[in-house]
This record gives C-alpha cells, structure tokens and sequence, in this order.
C-alpha cells in the first residue's frame, strides 16, 4: 500500500483547508504574546504579557470564533499574510511551511500531542502573564526583546 505524504509536505498554505490551516497551528501561542511596533522604525517590542482571551495554562483562546470583535486588533495570520509577520516565532509552521521548510519533531501533528513542545519551553503556556492582570502603565516595565525586520 502506497505511503500518503502529510498534507503540510504536499500542499501550499493556500492550497490548505481550513481544518488544516487551523490544525498546522502549534498552540504555542508566541503570537497572542502583546508587541508593540516602535514608531519610525521595523522594531517590535515584545512582552511577557498575552491577549486577555488567552488562557495562559492551556494557550488556548477563551472566545476564538468571536476574538476579533472582542479584541479588534488581535492579528488573523494567514497564507497573504504570513511572510509579512517577521515578528512570528522562526519555530511558527505557518512561517516553516511558507519557507519550505519541515515542520520540527515535537510539533502536535508529528508528536501526537503538545507535551514535548511544552517541555521545550516553546510554548508561552505558564510563563506568561495575562493582560487582565496587570495594569496598562506596567506594560513599559515587561520588555522581553526586540525584535527587527531583518528584510529593511
């Protein structure tokens, strides 16, 4: 019997559907992580500090169907928009796959499930802190990195 190929090694992004796109998502939730776009500049600032949807044990998002009406500004990562995020982790499949590149061993669709990339510390889950529980005026104070579009 003739062995089928994973769909993230056949397909484009575009060429996805959308369990698929949805599926390709790690859950590490780097994404939902709060970052701040220094004016005049291709830098980001980037915080310890997540979404309010997103519970920061599981990494999941409290309201995903409804998030951008409830949170305008929470970015829709997409196959238009993909390249365009430099500030997405280089561990990202959605950035792997629009690169060519194959997605690492303890990805959930490779590793059956989230522990080994947890494990890793890749995964914001537990090492994060809500923006519900802190005050806006602390945001200044939590600055992990930065982080440059190296393509300027």
């Amino acid at each position: 019997m003739p062995t089928v190929e994973p769909f993230w090694q056949t397909k484009k992004l575009t060429e996805m559907s959308e369990d698929e796109w949805e599926s390709l998502c790690d859950g590490c939730a780097q994404c939902c992580q709060l970052k701040f776009k220094v004016a005049d500049s291709s830098k980001y600032i980037m915080t310890p500090v997540v979404c309010k949807l997103l519970d920061t044990e599981t990494c999941r998002c409290l309201s995903y169907d409804d998030r951008h009406r409830l949170v305008p500004d929470c970015v829709e990562i997409s196959p238009e928009n993909v390249a365009s995020l430099y500030w997405l982790p280089d561990t990202c499949a959605y950035r792997l796959i629009a690169n060519g590149e194959s997605l690492h061993d303890w990805h959930p669709l490779i590793a059956g499930n989230s522990e080994k990339m947890r494990d890793l510390g890749i995964s914001v889950a537990d090492r994060t802190i809500s923006e519900r529980d802190i005050h806006p005026d602390d945001l200044a104070t939590q600055v992990i990195k930065w982080v440059e579009n190296s393509d300027e």
